[in-house]
């Protein structure tokens, strides 16, 4: 079911850039002495707020064993280095500015100290200095985040607990230091299991069902808690991804269930085992960039197909890399491309209509995926026409112009990068 916390009523209105930093004090001297070659007069105190610099691009945030990494996105100068001990996970809040990082007491709110000015297709961003505040969403193992319709869900994989709220929100939370101006809304799962949820419009919330043992499927109940749908054809239900037109696509054992206006579609793999757990969609395109494991006795698979679903035909074909990749190197360019970023070190693009590989961007050189999972590998994250994919080997971060198809800056980081987002706002 899902319950709902009203909060007291907020004041509304635009947050300044420097808002939430600590005022300093000024001290105003003239530039010359006065006449009469009196000492000039001291000029009273007064606070003011430190002025945001405008920025290039947006931030971006790596987590390391023992802190976190603000990243300018032009230049990958280090905005901020924060301590916070424990493996981190981040995650964009989806509003674009804050990132929410996975800790032992639940998902952290870190603050980008981003703010960007819309003009048209065009952004003006600017930037103060980030720090991690002390909201916390508590959690019990927290897990997947995800935002869909403006509304960010945050699933805790101890209790089967979602929690969620507007991601436009959360300034106004970050600015009061509470999260009682958040119009918090929770969904009960049956039992606890790792899962995600997704919102979506009028209030109804996509949710796997499964347990601790199994997981079997999702369901969709609308506002009330009523339910609206149901599919438990999808074996080890992992991950989510949103496609174009609203399509949500969730990864099972045995290929993908496809929700699209109002119903579910089940695409089968083409092998009896064919594992779909990690998914990247994009709003260009109606097609869905999955993984694709096809032995279900690997200590660990190395796959080297990934797998496309087409939510519009309900169809799934698989494309051969000629390499391997792992669950960090997925992701979608602008124009809806499907990127990969392969274990032979390139950025491979596929054109996700025709299902074939079209062009290959060199960044890295050849790794090795280690066998546990918490361990670091390189990763791709993209925002906009930017790419960005870290060499943990190398304590490295690469930014690639995606247009250009080559690499345009490299900078070396105080640590080595585990996990990378963007503070970009979800669709």
């Amino acid at each position: 079911m899902i319950t709902r916390t009203s909060p007291p009523p907020r004041r509304r209105g635009l947050r300044l850039a420097g808002a939430a930093a600590a005022p300093v004090l000024l001290l105003a001297l003239t530039a010359c002495a006065s006449p009469g070659g009196q000492a000039p007069a001291a000029q009273p105190e007064t606070e003011t707020e430190p002025a945001a610099r405008e920025l290039a691009a947006p931030r971006l945030v790596a987590s390391y064993d023992g802190g976190l990494l603000v990243l300018e996105g032009d230049t990958l100068e280090v905005a901020a280095e924060l301590e916070l001990p424990g493996f981190l996970r981040v995650n964009p809040a989806g509003d674009g500015r804050h990132v929410l990082v996975s800790t032992d007491a639940g998902f952290r709110v870190l603050d980008t100290g981003l703010e960007a000015e819309q003009h048209g297709d065009h952004a003006h961003y600017y930037g103060e200095t980030p720090q991690l505040t002390e909201l916390v969403f508590e959690a019990d193992h927290p897990g997947h985040v995800t935002t869909n319709d403006g509304v960010t869900a945050l699933f805790a994989d101890g209790t089967g607990e979602v929690q969620l709220f507007e991601a436009s929100g959360l300034a106004d939370a970050v600015a009061a230091g509470g999260l009682e101006t958040l119009e918090l809304r929770t969904h009960e799962s049956a039992a606890a299991h790792h899962g995600v949820a997704v919102a979506l419009p009028g209030g109804a919330v996509l949710a796997t069902l499964g347990t601790e043992e199994t997981r079997t499927g999702v369901a969709v109940v609308d506002a009330s808690g009523a339910e609206l749908a149901r599919d438990e054809r999808c074996p080890g239900v992992h991950g989510e991804t949103v496609a174009a037109g609203g399509a949500i696509v969730v990864g099972c054992q045995d290929g993908a269930l496809v929700f699209r206006d109002g119903a579910f579609t089940k695409v089968a793999s083409p092998d009896t085992y064919g594992r779909i757990g990690t998914q990247a969609g994009s709003p260009e395109s109606a097609v869905v960039l999955g993984d694709y494991k096809a032995d279900a006795e690997a200590e660990l698979e190395r796959p080297t197909r990934v797998s496309l679903v087409d939510t519009e035909a309900g169809a799934l074909r698989l494309v051969e890399l000629g390499t391997s990749y792992t669950f960090r190197s997925l992701a979608r360019g602008p124009h809806g491309e499907a990127l990969v970023l392969g274990t032979d070190g390139a950025i491979h693009v596929i054109d996700p209509a025709a299902g074939a590989v079209t062009a290959t961007i060199p960044v890295l050189h050849e790794w090795t995926e280690p066998l546990d999972w918490q361990q670091a590998r390189p990763a791709l994250r993209v925002d906009g026409h930017r790419a960005y994919v870290t060499d943990p080997a190398a304590s490295t971060v690469h930014l690639v112009d995606l247009d250009a198809g080559e690499v345009v800056e490299s900078v070396k980081l105080p640590a080595a990068p585990i996990e990378l987002s963007t503070v970009a706002a979800a669709h």
